[in-house]
C-alpha cells in the first residue's frame, strides 16, 4: 500500500439502539454534557470483523482473531506450532500455554499478521500468556458521534411466557413477564477513520485488504439486523486518498470540509433526507457522485464510495 487514507463515515439508526451501554442499563450511549449519541470504535470494528467472518468463511488469510468464544492464548500457541517452534512453549497443569522466552516471537507475530485480517488491520495485543508481541494496526477509527443530540425513548414490553414453573405458580395463571427496551427515534452518526501506509507495511495490510475494509463499511449493517438495533444503514463513505504515503494534508483540514446541515431545523429529524451533506460549502452531489472521484487539490483525491 503506497497511499495514506482518511475517511468520513456516516451511518444512521431509526427506532433502535445503535450501541447500548452495559453500565447504564443498556441505554444508548450519550455524551453526558451535550446529549450527542455515541457509538464506540470497538462496536464499529466488531461489525467489520463480523462481515469479514461472514463473507470469507474464516479462512486464511482472512481469519478473525477476536471473535465470539475465541481463546486467544490457544490461537497464539497455534502460531508457535505453525512456525515449528512448539518446543518454545510449555503447558501448565490447567492446560494454559505459556511461552518460555522470546525465541520465535517475531515469526509467530508475522504468521498471525499473515493469516488474520483483523490483526493486519486493527492490530492486537498478543502478549497474554503466550507471548506473540503487540501489533499496531494501520486502520484506526474514532467513536461515532451523532450530528445532533439524541433522545432515548423507553418502552415497556411484555413476554407471554415465564422461564420456570415456580414463576408460573407465582403469577397465578398470568404468564406475562415485563421488560424494558430503549430506542433512538432517529440519529445520524459521524465517525472518522485513518489508514497509515507505513503501519500497513509493517503488518502486511494490502490494497486487497483495504478494498475488503471499504466493502465491510458499505455493507456490514445489512448483515447485522436485530430487533434491538432497529434500522441501521451506512449512508455516506468519503475517502481521502493522499498521493504521498505519509500524507499531503492534515486529516482535520479534510474533515472540516465535510459539513452536515438540517433541511428544516424547525421539525425533529426522522430520516436521512432531513439532512444535507456539504463539501466545501457545496452540496455533495454537485461535487462528486457515488463511485466517482474528484481532486480537492494538494495531492489529495476524494473518492465517494456511498
Amino acid at each position: 500500500m503506497q497511499n495514506r487514507y482518511d475517511f468520513v463515515y456516516l451511518f444512521d439508526v431509526k427506532d433502535g439502539n445503535p450501541n447500548g451501554d452495559p453500565d447504564a442499563g443498556n441505554l444508548p450511549r450519550v455524551d453526558a454534557e451535550t446529549g450527542h449519541g455515541l457509538v464506540t470504535d470497538v462496536a464499529l470494528k466488531r461489525k467489520v470483523r463480523n462481515y469479514v467472518y461472514l463473507t470469507e468463511d474464516d479462512k486464511e488469510p482472512y481469519r478473525i482473531y477476536v471473535k465470539e468464544k475465541a481463546i486467544l492464548n490457544l490461537t497464539q500457541a497455534e502460531a508457535y506450532r505453525a512456525v515449528n517452534a512448539e518446543d518454545q512453549l510449555e503447558q501448565d497443569k490447567k492446560g494454559h500455554w505459556k511461552s518460555k522466552g522470546k525465541g520465535a516471537n517475531e515469526e509467530a507475530r508475522r504468521w498471525l499478521c499473515q493469516n488474520f485480517f483483523d490483526i493486519r488491520a486493527f492490530g492486537a495485543v498478543m502478549s497474554t500468556g503466550v507471548n506473540c508481541g503487540q501489533v499496531r494496526g494501520p486502520v484506526q477509527m474514532t467513536f461515532g458521534r451523532s450530528v445532533e443530540p439524541i433522545i432515548a425513548s423507553e418502552h415497556a414490553i411484555t413476554r407471554m411466557a415465564v422461564t420456570t414453573e415456580a414463576e408460573a405458580e407465582k403469577q397465578e395463571g398470568d404468564n406475562r413477564t415485563m421488560g424494558r427496551k430503549f430506542t433512538v427515534p432517529y440519529g445520524l452518526y459521524r465517525a472518522h477513520g485513518f489508514v497509515s501506509a507505513p503501519l500497513a507495511e509493517q503488518t502486511g495490510f494490502s490494497d486487497e485488504d483495504l478494498e475488503l475494509l471499504w466493502r465491510a463499511l458499505e455493507q456490514m449493517f445489512e448483515h447485522d439486523h436485530s430487533a434491538a438495533r432497529g434500522e441501521m444503514n451506512a449512508r455516506t463513505l468519503l475517502v481521502f486518498r493522499h498521493e504521498d504515503r505519509l500524507g499531503n494534508a492534515p486529516a482535520h483540514t479534510l474533515f472540516d470540509q465535510v459539513n452536515i446541515e438540517r433541511v428544516n431545523p424547525e421539525t425533529p429529524a426522522r430520516a436521512f433526507s432531513d439532512y444535507r451533506i456539504l463539501f466545501s460549502g457545496r452540496p455533495l452531489d454537485e461535487v462528486v457522485q457515488v463511485g466517482d472521484t474528484t481532486e480537492p487539490g494538494n495531492g489529495v483525491t476524494l473518492i465517494r464510495r456511498i
